[in-house]
């Protein structure tokens, strides 16, 4: 078995302890052992990144295949849930994305190693604009999480059911925390593309339009969500249906064609 191999079984090893460490305490009055959790989370990371490494990295190109893409995007959401934990009560949202990483760890062993979409590391003006993309995406898929955990604890204060939020953070404050990150992801996803119109050529090509409106599309509505927020006041379910429908259109350009062309049309 290969090194990539055995790093990833390990990943999802480790994932899915610190999983089950979270969710068999999830609803208990103490809430569930943090730190067995994110030892455990701490181990399946330093495997994912390894197993990572060894997928992206080839001569000096970084291969950006869809599964390689995915792998990256998980572990840095993994690694930011992992780092709010040790400050913030995200319980909701370990299991979540240790389950969805550990997951994709156990795919990446019975994936055909895939050596298409590759991109030099010379290339500053495409590698500064594919980072952005990729840290905004991040930033965002967490926000959606964050809108998932704000509906959660508004639905079970609405009903009065106390004890299944006595664990969880205050209504308020994890509001405050996902229009923050939310406002975050927001400005690098503008960036992303601004820098995408100034320096790369064919952003709007016939092989690139869908991505590009589809990403302007979900950046407009991400701002139109904070602007009702911040201005109208809006909150809850409208909140996360909107965040829900942005981040699923950012999955669309800058996933689905990829997806079609990698895996589909083989």
């Amino acid at each position: 078995m290969e090194f990539s191999s055995i790093s990833s079984f390990t990943a999802f090893v480790c994932y899915s302890i610190a999983t089950l460490s979270i969710l068999s305490r999830l609803f208990h009055p103490k809430g569930p052992n943090l730190i067995v959790t994110l030892i455990f989370a701490c181990l399946a990371i330093i495997f994912h990144a390894l197993s990572s490494s060894q997928f992206l990295f080839t001569h000096h190109n970084l291969n950006f295949s869809l599964p390689n893409v995915v792998s990256l995007v998980s572990l840095i959401i993994t690694l930011v849930i992992s780092l709010a934990a040790l400050r913030f009560k995200v319980n909701l949202l370990l299991p979540v994305v240790y389950g969805f990483a550990g997951l994709w760890q156990l795919s990446m062993i019975f994936i055909t190693p895939m050596g298409n979409m590759e991109i030099a590391t010379d290339k500053l003006a495409m590698l500064s604009h594919i980072t952005l993309a990729l840290i905004a995406y991040c930033i965002l898929v967490i926000a959606t999480l964050y809108a998932f955990q704000v509906s959660y604890i508004n639905m079970k204060l609405k009903s009065k059911n106390l004890q299944a939020v006595s664990h969880l953070p205050p209504l308020m404050q994890v509001e405050r925390q996902l229009f923050t990150i939310l406002l975050l992801g927001s400005i690098f996803l503008l960036l992303s593309e601004i820098l995408g119109f100034i320096f790369i050529d064919g952003m709007i090509s016939k092989e690139n339009a869908h991505k590009t409106i589809l990403s302007l599309l979900a950046c407009a509505l991400y701002f139109v969500t904070l602007w009702g927020h911040f201005k109208q006041g809006w909150r809850g379910q409208r909140v996360l249906i909107l965040t829900v429908i942005a981040t699923f259109i950012l999955t669309l350009a800058y996933f689905g064609s990829r997806f079609v062309k990698e895996f589909l049309l083989l």
